[in-house]
């Protein structure tokens, strides 16, 4: 809906001159449903009711004994066969829910890692480093020489450094030490400082194994030093090294939703997490060979879209327009007009094969851990990714010359901003030699920024479509608090059209729309993908050390939410932010609901140990309710929460400052 006149509207709908920014969806759901084509939306509401046993984490499978399912008050129901009450059942499969999403976000991270060694040591001939200033950073953070030598032994040492934090058997993470002093202080006295990644998410495997640990204290702090691990370890590292490979992320204007898809030439979607193979395809798609075929083929040249997270990588370094989020995959196939979707991990469903079966689109895997039937599968060879990315394009052009002629492409899209890294923001806010974060903090304590609050996580189709987080985010800025960011949530709140510089005069209140229009920022900012919220951990421990707003996470106004979660990535995040000192939010359900001392250590029992804990509410506004409160409190405390009084110094005051 580009050029078209915003108007405001305060129920977060994302309504623009009489359409809003779900109509494209809605067009796509009801073109499937006239296809006979079944889709995410409905296979979720035939799923209704859902067990309850397993929608409040009190079902426990792990053993073949059960499964048992705990019914409260019920003889010979309040415990598992074992004997494991309803409390272990459900720390246990919190856990376990922590395990596998510090498991994604790490294995992503490893994947980064060795790429760097690769291309450090001439073993990747189609990559190269992007960031020589990011080389430097990054090597002072881990202690590593620089002086004279070459750049690539330098991040050849940084590769091998970071696979080290992976096996690593004792000690600290090495990013751990970026965190403030008093939260590395915390973490040692409650025994969740982190060792080693992949230690800690074995050791949750064996700690939940039937008949190993059933202290619900002792397992919830285990899965807080895995859940730290992943934050302050698998997921900084991938942040951190990436940027190095394919550059820090600077501001760049793009459009998103479906609109962005290109009748008339060849649609290569990449949808996934890891950015090696989609960064190949983007330049193998300006190929002049390629280009010369996919006209050949009747075709006006090749047009890269993105899906979900992947979506955010291309997007925040290559401009490239992101087709949506999560929720999107399945309306981007069945326009008819994508001719191949690239596939790798995380967030793919299995349903995208036989929706694209519908509408003559190729799904091509690439991973060598990901594979699903229906799909054909290329495999990325790292010695020739730019080969890899040409086969796959070529895939497309094959598939364009088939292509029906009957496409339905919703011409919808919006204008957004991305690309605020922590490096960005400081510059926007200090210029070039006095970057700093003292604007942002000065703003906070004059009262014209209520506080901050990190929106992310993934889309639920319980919710509807995007929904909940546009709600919350516009009720959020609305009150003058600024929101960062982050994966499926940032697409959300960019096709709302909340992420760009124009929204903060429309949508926000009025101190936090003065500080955005004198900087020239959104009120809402696109910070990256989902293993980015790293970046929002470095923002916060930068907010810190300017000083003025306490000397820990937890002292901030500041508070996390993930009112659309669907993934257990989603909780290990959640989870880390929690025992970084972060108040955090999550709508949708709530995974130990059923067991009442878990639930209640979580929502109480963490606040007197990383000064944090968990809240539950689906309601996105009553979520964002409880957010300013929290930011209002965390004010109090700090002796800011009543405006301060403008005093202009006349020379006089000004010479008894001296």
């Amino acid at each position: 809906m580009a050029g078209n006149e915003k108007k405001k509207n305060g129920d977060g709908s994302g309504r623009i001159d009489g359409m809003d920014c779900f109509d494209a969806s809605r067009v796509m759901l009801d073109g499937m449903s006239r296809d006979g084509v079944t889709n995410v939306f409905e296979r979720s509401e035939s799923m209704e009711p859902r067990c309850r046993f397993g929608s409040e984490g009190i079902c426990c499978r792990i053993c073949a004994m059960g499964p048992c399912r705990i019914v409260s008050g019920k003889k010979g129901k309040e415990t598992g066969v074992c004997g494991a009450t309803a409390d272990t059942i459900a720390a246990r499969n919190y856990l376990r829910m922590i395990a596998a999403g510090a498991a994604a976000h790490s294995d992503h991270a490893r994947s980064v890692c060795e790429t760097l060694l690769n291309v450090a040591r001439g073993k990747m001939k189609d990559l190269e480093i992007k960031d020589e200033q990011k080389v430097v950073k990054v090597a002072m953070d881990f202690g590593i020489k620089i002086g004279a030598r070459p750049l690539k032994d330098i991040a050849a040492e940084i590769a091998e450094k970071a696979l080290g934090e992976f096996g690593k058997q004792s000690g600290e993470l090495l990013y751990a030490a970026k965190a403030p002093e008093k939260r590395k202080r915390i973490w040692r006295e409650q025994g969740v400082m982190p060792r080693g990644i992949d230690r800690e998410i074995v050791e949750i495997m064996h700690r939940t194994h039937m008949g190993v640990d059933h202290s619900v204290d002792s397992l919830l702090r285990q899965g807080a030093r895995t859940a730290l691990a992943d934050g302050w370890g698998g997921s900084m590292i991938a942040t951190e090294l990436q940027d190095i490979l394919f550059g820090a992320p600077e501001p760049v204007v793009s459009k998103t939703n479906l609109g962005v898809i290109d009748k008339e030439k060849v649609n290569v979607i990449v949808h996934g997490h890891e950015p090696v193979l989609s960064e190949m395809i983007v330049a193998a798609s300006m190929d002049a060979s390629l280009m010369r075929e996919a006209e050949a083929a009747g075709a006006k040249g090749i047009n890269i879209g993105g899906i979900c997270c992947t979506a955010n990588e291309v997007l925040m370094r290559h401009g490239i327009p992101p087709v949506g989020n999560f929720l999107s995959q399945e309306l981007a196939l069945a326009t008819g007009a994508v001719d191949v979707m690239v596939v790798d991990v995380q967030c793919v469903m299995p349903a995208v094969t036989t929706v694209a079966s519908c509408y003559n689109t190729a799904i091509v895997t690439t991973s060598k851990i990901a594979r699903y039937d229906g799909a054909e599968h290329i495999e990325m060879d790292e010695t020739d990714a730019y080969e890899t990315a040409m086969k796959i394009i070529r895939r497309g052009i094959d598939k364009f010359k088939t292509r029906p002629v009957n496409v339905n492409v919703p011409a919808v899209t919006s204008d957004f901003v991305a690309g605020f890294s922590h490096e960005t923001i400081n510059y926007l806010l200090g210029g070039t030699f006095r970057s700093s974060y003292k604007p942002l903090n000065e703003n906070i304590i004059g009262g014209r920024i209520r506080g901050v609050a990190g929106v992310v996580g993934c889309n639920n189709p319980r919710l509807g479509n995007d929904r909940a987080h546009v709600a919350m985010m516009m009720e959020l800025i609305r009150n003058d608090v600024l929101v960062l960011t982050t994966g499926c949530g940032a697409l959300s709140a960019a096709r709302a059209g909340l992420c760009s510089p124009e929204a903060a005069g429309l949508y926000a209140g009025e101190g936090l729309a003065s500080v955005c229009e004198a900087v020239g920022i959104p009120p809402v900012l696109h910070m990256g993908s989902c293993v980015d919220n790293s970046r929002l951990l470095i923002a916060a421990t930068a907010m810190v050390k300017e000083g003025g707003l306490g000397d820990d996470l937890s002292d901030l106004p500041l508070a996390g939410a993930a009112p659309e979660w669907m993934s257990e990535k989603a909780v290990a995040i959640g989870q880390y932010f929690v025992a970084s000192g972060v108040y955090t939010v999550f709508g949708v359900t709530w995974p130990t609901s059923g067991a009442g001392g878990t639930t209640e250590e979580l929502f109480g029992g963490m606040k007197d140990k990383y000064g944090a804990c968990w809240a539950f509410e689906p309601d996105p506004i009553k979520g964002a309710a409880l957010i300013i409160e929290h930011i209002d409190e965390k004010r109090k405390a700090l002796g800011i929460d009543k405006a301060r009084e403008r005093v202009l110094f006349d020379m006089a005051k000004r010479r008894e400052l001296v």
